[in-house]
């Protein structure tokens, strides 16, 4: 077999006249009858190879044959293509590869998903085919993202002095928060191995034995329910620091997310990344995760409506609750769909309801109107700075349970917020 000379993503302006060497697989063939146009796929790119039957029937005729997915070595000549006809969406879509002789390497039966369609296909046909599934770009992408982090937290953590060492899987069980997967022992009978929640017990081992900086991307296994944010079996950066101040480990991760952000996405931040305590981001946002490029902040306007007799607040005042605000610029004139949804995730999370108030064109507008003082709405828009076209959320109650319903309404919002 030939080697390749250049990869389906490489071809260029700047080799036009030069003979190559292409393998990979047809993404497609368009058959013209006369022509044939094949895009040829790797994990790189695609070239675009025309096949001219004036130039060799011999390879028109295989080219005729051609389906998607097959195998292929194609040599042939780079040309440019003409201005009108630029793929400008391909970094190969200025040159096309004019064929010269095609081997097929391998064929491939009919598919049960199209690639470029495998969107469209359940999760269970392309799991079962996931040598299939995995050529899609956006698979491949991913691949490639996740060796770019662990090859860049691989540098960074060397560059600080760490050292990586492999912890075994096979370990003995740990009182942690999870069950354990176990394995039995063939050698040992009615014993059992448990496999590593997180390397715990050996990275302490480390540090007690001097090693003052360590470091592993390691598998950790957990037997317990699924989870948004976990699965039973999942990768982690373990990181471990003797001697080590509160500032010496934001400085190791902060250093190790501007590497990242800069070198994957060429986004530039700055060191030291703003801190907030606990308590800050529980009482301005309801949660300890807030999405701080939103800036929806909660505000506690209790004191303008303490004297109010309406029925909902008055009861949870009376109870020592409070009334907290959340303002969603620009979304004055949600749907009743929208806030339906909003209204279950407060119900969800133990409020009895929410109360809007809609500033629009016209005026103020919900439940609270005609039913609060004038004067107390008009403070509560003020402190929430409330412009029109806007919507305030109000939760009655007692503060930790307003504080987690407003989180969640928090998120909800984020979703429909135009930002």
């Amino acid at each position: 077999m030939t080697t390749r000379t250049h990869t389906c993503g490489e071809v260029r302006k700047s080799d036009s006249g030069k003979t190559v060497v292409l393998q990979g697989w047809v993404a497609r063939a368009r058959d013209l009858g006369g022509l044939v146009f094949i895009d040829l796929r790797d994990r790189y790119g695609k070239t675009q190879v025309v096949v001219q039957p004036e130039d060799s029937a011999v390879v028109a005729k295989t080219a005729h044959e051609l389906k998607n997915e097959w195998v292929v070595e194609i040599h042939g000549t780079v040309r440019t293509r003409p201005d009108g006809m630029i793929n400008s969406d391909l970094p190969t879509g200025a040159v096309e590869v004019v064929a010269t002789s095609i081997e097929v390497l391998n064929r491939c039966p009919e598919l049960p998903f199209q690639i470029e369609g495998a969107d469209k296909a359940s999760d269970e046909i392309r799991l079962k085919y996931r040598y299939l599934d995995l050529r899609r770009n956006e698979l491949q992408d991913v691949l490639i993202l996740r060796h770019k982090v662990s090859n860049i937290a691989r540098n960074h953590f060397t560059e600080l002095g760490f050292i990586e060492v492999e912890t075994p899987c096979l370990v003995k069980s740990t009182p942690e928060g999870a069950r354990d997967y176990l394995v039995p022992s063939r050698v040992f009978p009615h014993q059992f191995y448990a496999l590593p929640q997180s390397p715990q017990i050996y990275k302490q081992i480390l540090m007690v034995a001097g090693f003052d900086k360590y470091f592993q991307i390691c598998k950790c296994f957990r037997d317990e329910d699924l989870r948004s944010d976990r699965q039973p079996e999942f990768t982690q950066i373990d990181v471990e620091i003797s001697f080590a101040t509160r500032d010496i480990v934001f400085s190791t991760v902060e250093g190790l997310w501007v590497k990242i952000l800069k070198d994957v996405w060429n986004t530039s931040i700055e060191m030291p990344f703003q801190r907030l305590s606990y308590n800050y981001v529980v009482e301005n946002y309801g949660s300890d995760k807030p999405d701080l490029r939103y800036d929806l902040k909660f505000e506690n306007v209790t004191e303008h409506v303490k004297d109010t007799e309406f029925r909902v607040i008055r009861g949870a005042l009376d109870a020592n609750g409070v009334v907290i605000g959340l303002r969603v610029p620009g979304q004055g004139e949600i749907s009743r769909k929208q806030f339906t949804e909003v209204e279950e995730l407060a119900k969800a999370s133990g409020l009895g309801g929410i109360l809007p108030i809609k500033i629009g064109a016209e005026g103020l507008s919900g439940v609270l109107v005609g039913k609060v003082d004038d004067a107390a709405i008009a403070n509560i828009v003020k402190q929430l700075n409330g412009e029109s076209g806007d919507l305030l959320l109000l939760a009655v109650g007692k503060k930790s349970e307003v504080l987690k319903a407003l989180g969640f309404e928090n998120q909800a919002c984020r979703a429909f917020q135009v930002v």
